[in-house]
């Protein structure tokens, strides 16, 4: 690996009630992206229900499209490193993404001849709850998907 991302711990099964998570650092490189979607859809489509069945597609594509676009946001606003948490607990997916800067995002007044920056209004229209909120360092935006 390059050092753009680094799983810390991953638990692809999803045993009654168990908390099933995986977190990467991301650095910023090009194609880091494209890499965060990849490890998205690669770590939902692990995880099982407790009957064998996988997560459904449509909430895996769903994760996808919030994280590549959590993190971007994330990469264009925010020096240094980005951490991706994923966490599949109970009847939701967690995505949380951390950055350094304090600034809470803030969504575009609507303005239909606008040409990118939709990307939180497309988060809070997928996701069934979205917060954000500042840390010691930084912040931590967080979008939960329910099953």
């Amino acid at each position: 690996m390059n050092g753009e991302a680094r799983t810390a711990r991953r638990q692809p099964a999803a045993p009654a009630g168990a908390l099933v998570e995986a977190t990467v650092a991301l650095d910023g490189e090009d194609g880091c992206i494209a890499r965060a979607r990849s490890l998205t859809g690669d770590f939902l489509t692990g995880v099982r229900h407790r009957d064998g069945r996988s997560l459904p597609a449509r909430i895996v594509d769903l994760a996808r499209l919030v994280v590549s676009e959590l993190v971007t946001n994330a990469l264009r606003h925010a020096p240094g490193p980005v951490l991706l948490r994923l966490r599949v607990a109970g009847p939701a997916v967690e995505i949380v993404v951390w950055d350094s800067d304090p600034a809470l995002p803030q969504p575009c007044d609507p303005d239909p001849a606008r040409v990118g920056r939709h990307g939180l209004e497309i988060v809070r229209a997928v996701a069934d709850e979205f917060d954000a909120m500042r840390e010691a360092v930084g912040k931590r935006v967080v979008a939960r998907l329910r099953l």
